[in-house]
């Protein structure tokens, strides 16, 4: 390998949202030495990447993504890092060697590490992983009042870190189903801006409805019993505008759930995005689901042990050492996010869930769920409406409407819902299709091609 090239590409700089104990550039800095001990005590979101020597060194959190690609040019190895498998494809197309990529070659850094992966040449080193959050289990209270109180008092906490960065003139939008997540958002955000003496009313809730959705039923009925109608909008949308291969394309993903949900999304925003052309930051419930474990078990192969005995199965998957781990993706949340993301980036919108930061999903976890539900499934099914509903009260001291609980995009769609819903074949196929058609270009034989092994004059001088 040639010393003295430059080998590290960061397509993304350093990225935070509602971060607390640290500044962006003491985020860079602890990455750059290692220091996993002093991400720990950070709270909120951030992504960075550094280089330290041939050791590049990459952190993130649920709500950033990244992702890298090891290309090879001028005799060794390039580390291209980004957000996007299609803005690393980008990259290598401007350096001619586009047919070099494939999208399984990139991987995904996972939540809640720092990874390093020294730049040696060949055969390419594998990553090592050092976690950065490590919160306690089971060691909370097994009262749902007590436990509610402080689990929403730590979401109350994120979400008004976030809206303090929100410029006082700009109005906020919130993806509404009425369900106990976006409905708890809803309530505390409007106490939180008052609390940082801002109007309330900056905040606008939408729900969307492909036809006949319940979701819009639901939010309807929930706004009226909170008198905040005039906050509140529906957005209609054909259904035939739902679009699962775009969705695929948006996301870089294939799990059908994820689709599902992120072409609902796109259908949303789009909505919002014509209403309000200049409308910025927007909220959403995500994560409040995988922090309560309030997935139905016949949706998945998973059974009760597995769940409360993974404690972050749902924030993570199984994890990195497990045999499911995929090598282009994460796990979990930290994979799933993409659903929530892209589709926001997608439209132009800066998105916040206050579910996903770390000190609200170290509350979630410190629940004792064994000790609360036994093994009764059912239990666990109703449990996050319990814990969330007497949390909100003892927050805001409002009364939450709480409905029970169904899927964002069986929400919206309705009737309709069952005729578009697809499996994780077909969602890989469409997957793999899209990017043949994107490499075909790469790999014809008329496009100018640069060998790993090419060398010239102009770029020699990057050696000193």
């Amino acid at each position: 390998m040639l010393e003295g090239v430059e080998r590290l590409v960061v397509l993304s700089g350093t990225q935070t949202a509602a971060l607390t104990g640290a500044t962006s550039q003491e985020i860079e800095s602890a990455t750059l030495q290692g220091d996993w001990q002093r991400l720990s005590q950070t709270d909120g979101h951030f992504a960075a990447v550094q280089r330290d020597g041939k050791t590049v060194r990459m952190a993130r959190t649920i709500g950033v993504p990244l992702r890298y690609l090891v290309a090879k040019m001028y005799h060794g190895p390039f580390l291209v890092v980004g957000q996007r498998m299609d803005q690393l494809f980008a990259w290598c197309q401007q350096q001619r060697i586009g047919w070099q990529f494939d999208p399984m070659y990139t991987r995904m850094v996972p939540a809640h590490y720092l990874v390093e992966l020294d730049q040696i040449g060949c055969p390419d080193p594998a990553p090592r992983y050092h976690r950065f959050f490590n919160p306690s289990v089971g060691t909370g209270s097994a009262d749902i009042e007590e436990a509610g109180a402080q689990y929403i008092a730590a979401t109350y906490d994120a979400l008004k870190h976030w809206l303090a960065t929100v410029p006082a003139h700009e109005p906020i939008a919130l993806a509404f189903s009425g369900g106990v997540d976006s409905t708890s958002v809803f309530l505390l955000a409007r106490k939180a801006l008052e609390e940082l003496g801002s109007d309330p009313n900056r905040l606008r809730a939408f729900t969307l409805d492909l036809g006949e959705g319940r979701d819009a039923q639901q939010a309807a009925e929930v706004v009226r019993k909170l008198g905040l109608e005039a906050q509140w909008e529906v957005i209609n949308v054909a259904a035939e505008k739902l679009n699962l291969e775009n969705a695929i394309r948006v996301i870089e993903d294939y799990h059908p759930l994820d689709v599902e949900c992120a072409a609902v999304s796109l259908c949303l925003l789009e909505g919002i995005r014509e209403r309000y052309p200049s409308l910025k930051y927007l909220l959403d419930g995500d994560g409040g689901d995988e922090n309560l474990k309030a997935y139905p078990l016949e949706d998945s192969d998973l059974t009760i042990s597995s769940v409360l005995r993974n404690p972050l199965l749902y924030q993570e998957g199984w994890g990195i050492d497990a045999i499911k781990h995929s090598l282009t993706y994460s796990g979990g949340l930290s994979r799933g996010y993409m659903r929530t993301y892209a589709p926001a980036e997608h439209f132009g919108f800066a998105a916040f869930s206050p579910y996903t930061v770390r000190s609200v999903i170290a509350q979630a976890l410190a629940i004792p769920f064994e000790k609360v539900i036994g093994d009764s499934a059912e239990r666990l099914a109703t449990l996050k409406q319990d814990v969330v509903s007497s949390g909100v009260q003892a927050v805001t001291g409002l009364t939450m409407p709480v409905f029970p609980k169904r899927r964002f995009q069986e929400g919206a769609g309705g009737e309709s819902y069952r005729q578009w819903r697809v499996s994780k074949s077909w969602c890989r196929q469409v997957f793999l299709r899209q990017w043949e058609e994107r490499l075909r270009t790469a790999w014809n034989p008329e496009t100018e091609r640069r060998s790993g092994n090419e060398m010239t004059f102009t770029e020699a001088q990057l050696i000193v």
